[in-house]
């Protein structure tokens, strides 16, 4: 089995393909249609996928999807599919597609297979690690729920994953996370990240949430929460969700205010996954920890989990959430067949879509757009960021995942504290509280960051040293940390030497890097795009390849 296409289908939908264990394509369906956590089948990661292997649909040995038993319908109408791989009495209700749509016809060698949610998740962060073969590693994923399942522990040794325990959704901390996002006024499984961006500007209020959340004690389920049964609003594949302890926690927050309330709801999370996992490190005897599922977006949970000082190695799959689900149940079903084969460290998250600089300057030329080709675009760029300018930096192939990592973000100095309230309000048009990422290089790392480490994904925050808080205010956060990005040089050559070059121009090899995209679109992936996010917001600068195009008057 050498080729291998995972398929998530659903909330977050998106494709993988990995050919001889070697990852060669993954995306998530909304980086094309431009509807932000699109649920719809992704036909158009599917295809790019293919296109960007170089293989058609009958070379494909499986087709994976992440839900126990579950194969969605939409599939046996999008694949052709063999009667000897899956027989009509077992398809269900298949919906017809117009002639101008030719499916995909698969081999009839091909296998079509599920993998359970969670062990999807689990084999995301396990097999992306690149922790030794014979090293035991203690794998935790937790999200809201799937398959029924909202937190379970494996123990990964030798290529295999074993699973040691398991709770439904009366364990789910990634629910009641969810229920207090959706208190206040947030959308419930998608903007819990502005509770947990929101908290550091409280104090807790210990006891005050008892009783909306389950809590854990030695590593075990002590109280449950019945959470009952979920509202659920369905646009564009993707559910709304409604539970009804967010009516309560509403007037809860009301009573403590927005800040308290979200420091108390960050402290709760925090003391309960601690509880859960730091036995079961020590009862597996390890020092090496793995993680993936939504609850390891938090990126202050994971900082307070590296400074118990329990851990080597702490890896958290940098797809944790549900888009991250197809690469997992590839990856599940790859090392299944081949459980001798050691699997690579991670490398990068370049997974996705990149354009060619002759089909980036004919757009430009097509749109009579006035554009520069400067001899070296990171030292321009560099220049820009200097002189206090809001760039935009695209190049090469796009980002898998939540994070921009230096080919499509928007970027800014550091160095003055008000840049964060510009972007905010001239740029990504949010709330002024959102903090910013540092990107730095990573040589320079133990220059900012207290017991920092490697961190090329903004996975993880750090506390900032504190005579350097104040050389990069505008990416330190209110409680004195930073979620930050390491650049290496080997995996992304022109950012950072962008980097270096702001550096020896400023004397910090640090910029501020967020997104490109605006508050509620997915990151930009098309350089047409691109061109429209510029001049319809206020960034000065667009760097798009090995061009520059600029603002009237710069």
């Amino acid at each position: 089995m050498k080729r291998v296409m995972g398929i998530r289908y659903g909330h977050d939908a998106s494709v993988a393909l990995i050919i001889d264990g070697q990852i060669v394509a993954n995306v998530a369906e909304e980086r094309f249609t431009r509807i932000k956590n699109d649920g719809s089948f992704p036909i158009n990661a599917i295809e790019y996928c293919f296109k960007e292997a170089g293989i058609e649909a009958r070379e494909l040995d499986a087709v994976v999807f992440p839900s126990k038993g579950y194969i969605p319908e939409p599939f046996f109408a999008f694949f052709d599919v063999s009667e000897e791989v899956i027989p009509a009495r077992k398809r269900g209700t298949v919906p017809v597609l117009p002639l101008y749509f030719k499916p995909w016809k698969l081999s009839k060698n091909c296998k079509v297979l599920t993998v359970e949610h969670h062990r999807a998740h689990a084999a995301s962060a396990f097999f992306t690690s690149g922790i030794s073969h014979a090293e035991r590693s203690l794998v935790v994923t937790m999200d809201g729920r799937g398959d029924n399942v909202s937190v379970a522990i494996w123990r990964g040794q030798n290529n295999r994953l074993e699973a040691l325990r398991q709770w439904d959704g009366s364990a789910s901390l990634g629910w009641f996370y969810a229920n207090a996002t959706e208190a206040l006024g947030w959308r419930h499984g998608s903007d819990e990240w502005k509770t947990m961006g929101l908290a550091p500007y409280g104090r807790p209020q210990p006891g005050k949430l008892k009783g909306y959340h389950p809590e854990f004690k030695n590593g075990e389920l002590e109280k449950k929460r019945d959470y009952g049964t979920a509202a659920r609003w369905p646009d564009h594949g993707v559910n709304h969700y409604h539970m009804a302890d967010s009516i309560p926690l509403s007037r809860i927050a009301e009573e403590l205010g927005r800040e308290d309330y979200s420091a108390e709801v960050q402290r709760v999370a925090e003391e309960q996954a601690e509880n859960l996992i730091l036995p079961w490190l020590e009862r597996e005897n390890t020092r090496h920890f793995c993680a993936a599922g939504g609850f390891f977006l938090n990126v202050k949970f994971n900082q307070k989990l590296w400074y118990t000082g329990r851990l080597d190695t702490q890896w958290t799959y940098p797809d944790p959430g549900d888009s991250g689900l197809a690469l997992g149940a590839a990856l599940s079903v790859y090392y299944e067949a081949h459980p001798n084969e050691k699997p690579e460290k991670l490398q990068h998250m370049y997974y996705g879509p990149q354009y060619g600089s002759a089909e980036i300057e004919s757009l430009l030329q097509e749109r009579k757009l006035d554009y520069e080709k400067p001899e070296n675009v990171s030292i321009a760029a560099a220049g820009y960021l200097a002189q206090n300018r809001i760039i935009a930096w695209y190049q090469g192939r796009m980002e898998a995942g939540p994070r921009a990592l230096g080919n499509r973000s928007i970027l800014m100095s550091p160095l003055r504290a008000e840049n964060k309230d510009i972007i905010n309000a001239c740029v990504k048009y949010r709330e002024a509280f959102r903090p910013f990422a540092p990107a730095m290089l990573y040589e320079k790392l133990d220059d900012y960051l207290i017991n920092g480490r490697e961190e090329p994904y903004m996975i993880t925050s750090f506390e900032v040293k504190p005579e350097r808080q104040s050389r990069i205010p505008a990416v330190v956060h209110v409680d004195g940390t930073s979620r930050p990005q390491t650049v290496r040089r080997d995996v992304n050559p022109r950012y950072y030497d962008l980097i270096r070059a702001f550096g020896e121009l400023t004397n910090d090899a640090v910029i501020l890097n967020t997104s490109f995209n605006v508050k509620g679109e997915p990151i930009i992936c098309h350089p047409r795009e691109a061109i429209r996010c510029f001049f319809d917001t206020g960034l000065d600068v667009l760097v798009l390849g090995d061009f520059i195009l600029k603002k009237p008057g710069l």
